[in-house]
């Protein structure tokens, strides 16, 4: 056993469980824990300019797959309450994360005094956005909390973990024996269930494959590319599942639009006798209750929630998929290509010169410029609605969603945590005027720490998406849509950034090239008016 402060056990264990980067922000709360920090150089900190910005990078940190796991640190009440739009995107689009906070004086926690930065019950608040939240009040209990929560990180469903340390058992002394971290082996299917569809696969004359996000962060691409083979069965992909299957694949389908379409692929979806639907909770598809569907899933919670007809195979997506093909090759011949029906297929789907305009064109400028490793973040703006049915992708984890949650002001701070995960990459975000000033002053995080990740601001003055419904539905009645927004070139240059302003997608291609190349914090801002709306 070795004697040592609370902090000391806390960033020791966290650097044993493989937390490599820390953002966040240091508060009197968390003094010991930075002191702590400041005597581990293998743990790097940045300093964020707000706690939301914290929990953003932590998961744009792990959505790209960076070393260890994302990991915010902030003080108590205000600083956690602000990291909770973060957490809630993390909980959504299934992405293991870590948020570490302060508390109270032990004494003072859950008397509801008005003790500094109190929040009665803290844990309460941050419980229906995470798989599991635990306080801290002892040293004794610092490794196995952390021990534990990283049990919770990688193992089942991959879910944002909050664990809370009270402020003098930071400061605390005491003899405490560190956990080595332990290695947790992915979780086998049923042998039984295995079986059963294999044989229902067999049967199909008609599969279809549906792959999420589970595909990707389970590094199962290679399996499922030698399944769908196997069985010519076509793949389409949700928005989060973009890259589990190189959308050049000739069986892949890509990503389907908000409007689906077109009919040839209606028709294929609905013409399929069975849909293997991988990593996926099957939230927005065309698929109906007359489908059979075979749901392969690592939360069993998650089989048959959108689907209850569904047949449910609990397991890991990469080890389910590579047993399922071991029995297929060993049960039943490959069967004959469908690649020229798809690539039919494909030639019909929607593409940016078909697409409405300006946001084809604009989502055609980036793809060009973007390397097959380069990460697009997509923002909640009509550039991001037009990129989630257009923009290809031909790797996992290289395109990033805020899922179901789908919240302004997420898109440039997790783009800078990609960028720390993954700097030898191009890092994009995509963004509007209004949700890049909710995290704008992010420009002094990435300066700083050099993290050169690069934001186009597509300025309409505007929320666009709500005026444009306002003027349109409610007979120009537009009301809190329209905005005042600063010099964007200025405030790019305030920060100490690289501001560009272009006006068209042919000098958005050449600005995006030469912002990459000069390899420091970008701003492209692209002045533009109402748009065409990209759902109907």
């Amino acid at each position: 056993m070795t004697r040592m402060t609370g902090g000391q056990a806390l960033i020791k264990s966290l650097y044993r469980e493989g937390v490599r980067t820390i953002f966040g922000m240091p508060g009197v709360q968390l003094y010991h824990a930075m002191d702590a920090i400041y005597e581990e150089p293998g743990i790097r900190f940045i300093t964020v300019r707000h706690e939301q910005a914290a929990a953003y990078m932590a998961f744009g940190y792990s959505k790209a797959g960076g070393d260890g796991v994302g990991t915010a640190l902030v003080v108590p009440g205000p600083g956690l309450l602000n990291a909770t739009a973060g957490v809630g995107t993390a909980y959504s689009a299934s992405t293991p994360t870590l948020l570490v906070a302060g508390q109270s004086y032990t004494h003072e926690i859950g008397k509801d005094t008005g003790a500094l930065h109190e929040v009665n019950d803290q844990l309460d608040v941050v419980r229906p956005i995470t798989k599991w939240a635990a306080r801290m009040t002892s040293v004794s209990e610092v490794p196995d909390t952390v021990h534990e929560a990283f049990r919770m990180l990688k193992t089942g469903r991959p879910l944002p973990v909050e664990i809370e340390i009270a402020w003098d058992t930071l400061a605390d002394e005491d003899d405490v024996d560190l956990h080595e971290p332990a290695i947790y082996e992915p979780l086998a299917p049923a042998d039984g269930d295995i079986n059963r569809v294999v044989d229902l696969l067999s049967q199909a004359q008609r599969p279809l494959i549906w792959a999420g996000w589970g595909v990707c962060l389970s590094d199962a691409s290679a399996a499922l590319e030698k399944v769908a083979e196997h069985l010519q069965a076509p793949v389409m992909t949700s928005a989060e599942g973009k890259g589990a299957i190189p959308y050049d694949h000739p069986l892949s389908l890509g990503t389907p639009g908000w409007r689906f379409g077109p009919p040839e692929v209606d028709a294929l979806v609905a013409e399929a006798d069975l849909v293997l639907a991988v990593g996926t909770r099957l939230g927005r598809t065309n698929l109906t209750s007359d489908h059979n569907i075979v749901q392969i899933d690592v939360d069993a919670d998650e089989i048959g929630r959108s689907f209850p007809q569904a047949i449910g195979v609990h397991g890991d997506a990469r080890v389910t998929l590579e047993q399922l093909y071991d029995r297929l090759v060993a049960t039943s011949p490959r069967r004959e290509s469908r690649a020229e029906e798809i690539a039919s297929i494909k030639r019909k789907r929607a593409n940016p010169s078909t697409f409405v305009q300006p946001q084809g064109g604009f989502v055609e400028a980036i793809q060009n410029v973007m390397s097959d490793d380069g990460i697009v973040v997509e923002g909640v703006t009509q550039i991001g609605y037009a990129a989630r049915e257009l923009y290809t992708t031909q790797q996992p984890r290289t395109y990033i969603t805020s899922s179901y949650f789908g919240n302004l002001g997420y898109a440039y701070p997790t783009a800078l945590g990609a960028k720390v995960a993954k700097p030898d990459v191009p890092v994009v975000a995509i963004s509007g005027d209004g949700g890049f000033l909710y995290n704008s002053q992010e420009l002094a995080t990435a300066v700083k720490y050099g993290i050169n990740a690069v934001v186009i601001v597509f300025n309409d003055n505007a929320y666009g998406n709500v005026y444009r419904d306002q003027i349109n539905k409610f007979d120009g009645r537009a009301i809190g849509s329209q905005l005042h927004n600063p010099d964007f070139m200025k405030l790019a240059d305030a920060y100490g950034a690289r501001g560009v302003r272009v006006h068209a997608a042919e000098e958005l291609e050449t600005a995006l090239k030469e912002a990459l190349d000069a390899d420091a914090p970008g701003l492209i801002e692209i002045p533009v008016g109402m748009m065409p709306d990209p759902f109907l």
